[in-house]
């Protein structure tokens, strides 16, 4: 068997990124397991994690970027950056979010320097759930109802409108668009504080989950066009959660609709890392979070669990550690080979696309993982 790899951590650069790749738990599991980590000075201090707590579980600590990036597999949160892309290489394994069918120059990055890259968010098990995307889906899920709210004051440039209302007036009504992980766990963070919730899904059978669960404390809708306009004609605050593993999101509202809502309305687009699901909108960053367009405030920031960091770092690691562990003990082709869902994960490899999803969306022709792993 071959010797582990060497796994590095870097400090994320990208803006307003807090969140760190690796907890201190994750590194002496695999520390336990003869597995060394190289984490980048200060890399988890936003997270409320200290070089201390990372030396004390076994990791060495490096001072550079590409100290750590010199690793045979590097772990982190968000795709590489501009200031980045000279770290990519053939022999390097990067396990990360990629979103490539949003950031398409990336993913020409990936094919042309022939890196190993696999996705968070297409790594799919048989039921066509995605674990690695689920964790920070819930995060943004439940932080979008507290932006909207926070957006939707006066001060902020809102309508002024409490998303719970008070005895003898409505409540704000908020509509979600797509009842998975983040479209569910909006809903329910909205409903919770007592917002008039309407959740619209082409799935019936989530819908009558969601139904079952909540016994019509959030109202159900079936998606279609005529239905989606007039949601959001009389919405406050429209939550975009729509997912296509490995694609770009659907647009879903068409500018017009957004010219029909109130003035001070607001648009939350937690789909904004696939492209965005409102007409018009682009992508904003925590410092600089809103613009408005036809008198509505547009929230697109792409990375919204970063505004959490230490909740999001600790439940981002408890998902993606056991398939990091595997990478790291037995390689990108054992590791792929034993399990199909790692496998559905490699985005880029041997300067191929291998996910058929980011294929499409990036207008290439994928080519089959076993082909590629056996010529590489």
């Amino acid at each position: 068997m071959s010797a582990p790899l060497i796994v590095g951590v870097p400090r994320e650069v990208k803006t307003d990124e807090h969140r760190v790749a690796i907890t201190p738990d994750g590194v002496l599991e695999m520390h336990h397991r003869g597995v060394e980590v190289l984490v980048q000075r200060d890399a988890g201090v936003d997270s409320g994690i200290t070089d201390d707590d990372y030396r004390a579980a076994g990791a060495r600590i490096v001072e550079r970027a590409d100290d750590a990036w010199g690793a045979g597999l590097v772990l982190k949160v968000k795709e590489p950056q501009a200031s980045e892309l000279g770290f990519l290489r053939s022999d390097l394994v990067l396990f990360t979010y990629l979103h490539l069918a949003a950031y398409p120059d990336l993913g020409r990055a990936l094919i042309d320097t022939g890196t190993t890259a696999i996705a968070y968010e297409t790594v799919q098990l048989a039921n066509g759930q995605l674990p690695l995307l689920a964790p920070m889906s819930e995060v943004a899920g439940r932080m979008a109802p507290q932006v909207g709210a926070h957006f939707l004051e006066r001060r902020q440039g809102g309508r002024g409108v409490l998303l719970g209302g008070a005895p003898g007036v409505r409540p704000a009504r908020v509509v979600v668009l797509g009842a998975g992980n983040v479209g569910w766990n909006a809903a329910w963070i909205a409903q919770g504080m007592e917002a008039e919730v309407l959740l619209l899904d082409k799935n019936l059978d989530r819908l009558r989950w969601v139904d079952q669960i909540h016994k019509g404390r959030i109202q159900t809708l079936a998606s279609n066009l005529a239905a989606v306009a007039r949601a959001v004609h009389d919405a406050d605050l429209v939550i975009g959660a729509v997912l296509v593993p490995g694609g770009r999101a659907p647009v879903l509202v068409s500018d017009e609709m957004v010219a029909s809502m109130r003035p001070g309305a607001v648009v939350v687009d937690c789909a904004i890392d696939q492209g965005g699901s409102i007409e018009g909108i682009h992508e904003t960053t925590h410092s600089d979070p809103v613009f408005v367009r036809h008198g509505v405030l547009h929230y697109a920031v792409g990375n919204v669990p970063g505004a959490v960091p230490n909740t999001s770092t600790y439940a981002l690691t408890n998902a993606t550690l056991p398939y990091a562990v595997e990478l790291a003990t037995r390689g990108t082709t054992v590791a792929t080979r034993a399990d199909a869902a790692l496998a559905a994960g490699v985005n880029t490899m041997g300067g191929a696309i291998t996910n058929g999803a980011v294929a499409e969306a990036l207008g290439v022709d994928p080519a089959p993982l076993a082909d590629v792993l056996g010529s590489v």
